[in-house]
């Protein structure tokens, strides 16, 4: 029988990464031994916040999906606007990827139409982009929202998206 005290007694780092460290147990490894490891998140196991008044306008829940890891520049969060609610301007530096996964939304780059979003369509912004997205009037929207760290930094935040802007 293999079992981890004899896989680690004879050094065979490879059976007990094959092994896993079972549920709800995280170790810690030399950074050489990360790309042998994976990590599951459980759902439910990282806290809600609400979304800040200072960049968005309504009522706005994000969730955290994954963090930027190194050496890795992606992180991700699943935001949830209620009716009306959305994020003020803002850009990416190295972009951003919106996958609507419930609602029914509108998204808008500056110069451009508000257009409307669904479930299963994918937004992409482009580099530096300046936009908006958010709710309709009378639908929550959800989106997860993916986008790349560079020199620590995912977002630039900018002026509210004014009702009058909001209205069309």
């Amino acid at each position: 029988m293999i079992t981890r005290r004899g896989m680690l007694s004879s050094g065979s780092l490879a059976a007990v990464t094959a092994a896993g460290t079972g549920a709800g147990h995280t170790r810690n490894l030399a950074k050489d031994e990360r790309s042998e490891t994976m990590q599951i998140t459980r759902a439910g196991s990282q806290p809600s916040s609400k979304g800040s008044p200072d960049y968005f306008t309504g009522t706005v829940r994000i969730d955290p999906l994954f963090p930027v890891r190194d050496p890795s520049r992606v992180s991700a969060a699943s935001v949830t606007f209620e009716p009306g609610a959305r994020t003020a301007w803002h850009t990416h530096p190295l972009g951003q990827t919106l996958i609507i996964t419930a609602g029914v939304g509108w998204v808008q780059r500056e110069g451009g139409p508000a257009e409307e979003v669904r479930p299963g369509d994918v937004v992409w912004f482009a580099p530096g982009l300046k936009h908006w997205h958010g709710a309709t009037p009378t639908t929550a929207m959800t989106h997860t929202a993916i986008q790349e760290s560079m020199n620590g930094k995912t977002v630039d935040w900018m002026e509210k998206v004014s009702d009058e802007q909001y209205r069309r």
